[in-house]
C-alpha cells in the first residue's frame, strides 16, 4: 500500500484514477492544480505523485521543477503529449517515469510498482564503496558527486546513476536490459532512452560515440565503462 497524490484537472480521469488506486488499497489524495500539489507535498508525506502536464494554472513541466525543489518523492508523469524530446527532458528534470494517455490501469500499476520498488530498495541497500575510480574518473555514490581529472561533472540524477552503475563494473559489458532494470527500474523499455542519456553523458566526459574514451557501446550487446588506453609515444 502506498500514499499517492494524483494531480489531474480532468475530473473524469481524476475520478477513475482515484477509484482504481483506492481499490488497489492505496491511500489517495487528489488536486487539480499545480499550486495545490505544491501545498500538498509541503504538508503531507507521499510515496509517489502522478502528475498531469496540462494543468490550468501552471504547466506540469514547471510544476515538476518546483516539486523537485522541495521533495524527492517519485513522480510519474501522465501526459497526452508524445513528443519524445519533451519526454526525455522531463525525465532529466527529475521525473521518475512517464505514461502516455490513454493508458490502462494495469500499465499504471506496473509502473507504480517499479518506481516504488526502486524508492524503497534504496534504503535497504548496503553502502556502496566510498569512491569508485576508473582512470581519471572519481565517483562518490554517497555524496552523489563525480569528477573527471579533478574537475566536477555537472550530471543529472539519471546520468549520475548510469555512470555510477557502470563504474561499479569497470571493463564489464553491461546488457541494455540490465541497465533498464537496475538504473531505470524497468523490466522493459525503449533502448533510445539509454542512447540519449549515453549521448549526454559522453558530451560531459568530452567524448563522442565515434571517438569514445570511457563509454564503449557494443552494438547489439551492451555498454561498458573502462579507462582510456594510454597514449602511445610519438
Amino acid at each position: 500500500m502506498a500514499s499517492v497524490l494524483v494531480v489531474e484537472d480532468d475530473q473524469f480521469v481524476r475520478s477513475a484514477l482515484i477509484r482504481h488506486l483506492t481499490e488497489a488499497s492505496h491511500t489517495v489524495r487528489s488536486v487539480g492544480t499545480a499550486l495545490e500539489a505544491l501545498r500538498e507535498v509541503a504538508h503531507f508525506r507521499f510515496d509517489v505523485v502522478i502528475l498531469d502536464l496540462g494543468l490550468p494554472d501552471l504547466d506540469g513541466a514547471e510544476a515538476l521543477k518546483m516539486l523537485r525543489g522541495i521533495t524527492d518523492v517519485p513522480v510519474i508523469i501522465a501526459t497526452a503529449r508524445d513528443d519524445e524530446s519533451e519526454i526525455v527532458r522531463l525525465l532529466n528534470d527529475g521525473a521518475d517515469d512517464y505514461l502516455t494517455k490513454p493508458f490502462s490501469v494495469e500499465h499504471l500499476s506496473a509502473r507504480m510498482a517499479a518506481v516504488l520498488r526502486r524508492a524503497r530498495g534504496a534504503g535497504n541497500e548496503a553502502p556502496p564503496p566510498s569512491v569508485l575510480r576508473v582512470g581519471g574518473l572519481a565517483i562518490d555514490p554517497l555524496r552523489r558527486q563525480a569528477e573527471l581529472d579533478g574537475a566536477t561533472l555537472d550530471l543529472t540524477r539519471r546520468e549520475f546513476d548510469l555512470l555510477a552503475f557502470l563504474a561499479g563494473r569497470p571493463g564489464v559489458v553491461v546488457p541494455r536490459k540490465e541497465l533498464l532494470a537496475q538504473v531505470w527500474q524497468q523490466s522493459y523499455g525503449d533502448d533510445q532512452t539509454i542512447d540519449v542519456h549515453l549521448s549526454w553523458l559522453r558530451r560531459k566526459l568530452g567524448e563522442t560515440a565515434a571517438r569514445p574514451r570511457y563509454l564503449h557501446t557494443l552494438r547489439g550487446v551492451g555498454v561498458k565503462l573502462q579507462p582510456p588506453a594510454p597514449e602511445q609515444p610519438a
